[in-house]
């Protein structure tokens, strides 16, 4: 089903500008786009609103917190999986790589089963049956320190609309978690450890690394070549391990703790991802290096809305703020997202492009949405 509509007198945020002007939508794209705040008869009059493409989000753990909204609490997929899509959709989000863990430790302290193959599974099943709102991806997050990443990656292929493999090296000591108070803070805190039982973790998670990491790694590179994904670092830290992710063929840099990581990326074409919680709170959380400094030295290409979805839009606008460009600042949750992983039917007001939208006005320094489109249809 398809609907035909014409949205003006709006603000158009458009690749390197905001302009008045309306948007003809027809079949699921943008037919036409006209300059100026006439309302032609039969228009939404959007009384000067904001119009931007809808929000593309490459990295969020949402889906995961909608299954297993408690520890030990598994809820039912199906309806995990609709609430997850309802909630990016009332967000503005349009365009999501839901991320999903491969990689296991089904033995010792800390353990944690497979669950990505089923999952998956179950979510494509629902995209087949057209019960989505909006657009789902795959982003498969690999975790070296596992015992069972090889053959977790094998049960995936390029007809499983993998977009993103990333590479997840959570040693202790090390990127995320060189601060190993951080590491025993989130621990404790999620998983209710004693110190004898985190110290037995640690010595399991290196002890993982040593047999398996770099074979893990070379296996994560060539599935992701296999599937056709688009291939991420998490969290470098130093120049040295930006130089591996180069040599990996990674285009996207996953949260870098560092200026020094930020800056090496962007020397080698490197696009980085920050968190936008991160630029909204101030702060990392991991008491790594700030969003709103990687901002500043002109070292932040991406949004990710991360484990807040609402942070997406707020966090965008800010920087729109920030820079006094808000073209500009949009652009991190939509154009350069979809370019970086090659979807480009999307993420810009253009002649052709899929009518993914949002209408949005600001209250104060905030933006309150007002309507959300995918695929020409309201879906928020």
């Amino acid at each position: 089903m398809t609907e035909n509509l014409i949205l003006a007198n709006a603000l158009l945020v458009m690749p390197g500008e905001v302009r008045p002007g309306a948007l003809h939508l027809r079949d699921g794209q943008i037919a036409a786009i006209d300059t100026g705040t006439s309302v032609p008869k039969g228009a939404v009059d959007c009384a000067g609103d904001y119009l931007a493409p809808g929000l593309i989000e490459l990295h969020t753990d949402n889906l995961e917190r909608h299954i297993q909204p408690r520890p030990k609490v598994d809820w039912p997929h199906n309806a995990a999986i609709l609430a997850h899509d309802a909630e990016l959709a009332s967000v503005g989000i349009t365009t999501v790589f839901d991320a999903m863990r491969v990689g296991s430790v089904p033995t010792g302290v800390g353990r944690y089963k497979k669950y990505a193959r089923g999952l998956a599974d179950e979510l494509l099943s629902l995209r087949a049956e057209d019960a989505l709102k909006i657009s789902h991806f795959l982003h498969l997050r690999a975790e070296v320190c596992s015992e069972t990443l090889e053959e977790e990656m094998e049960e995936f292929g390029p007809a499983d609309r993998v977009g993103i493999v990333s590479l997840m090296d959570h040693t202790p000591g090390q990127r995320q978690f060189r601060d190993l108070t951080k590491l025993e803070a989130y621990m404790k805190g999620k998983h209710a450890l004693n110190d004898a039982e985190f110290e037995a973790h640690i010595a399991q998670l290196r002890a993982l690394r040593d047999t398996h990491g770099d074979r893990h790694e070379a296996a994560a590179v060539a599935h992701a070549a296999r599937y056709g994904a688009v291939l991420a670092s998490h969290d470098d830290t130093t120049e040295a391990q930006v130089a591996v992710s180069k040599g990996h063929g990674i285009r996207l840099a996953e949260f870098p703790t560092t200026v020094e990581a930020a800056r090496a990326c962007h020397a080698r074409g490197i696009s980085v991802i920050m968190g936008a919680p991160n630029l909204i709170r101030g702060g990392s959380h991991s008491g790594n290096v700030a969003a709103s400094d990687l901002a500043d030295l002109g070292h932040l290409d991406i949004l990710s809305s991360d484990y807040v979805p609402s942070a997406l839009l707020l966090a965008a606008v800010q920087l729109g703020h920030r820079w006094g460009n808000m073209a500009r600042g949009m652009a991190t949750v939509t154009m350069n997202p979809a370019r970086a992983v090659g979807l480009m039917d999307r993420g810009r007001l253009e002649l052709g492009t899929r009518a993914d939208l949002i209408r949005f006005r600001l209250r104060g320094d905030a933006p309150a949405l007002r309507g959300v489109w995918s695929r020409g249809l309201r879906a928020g």
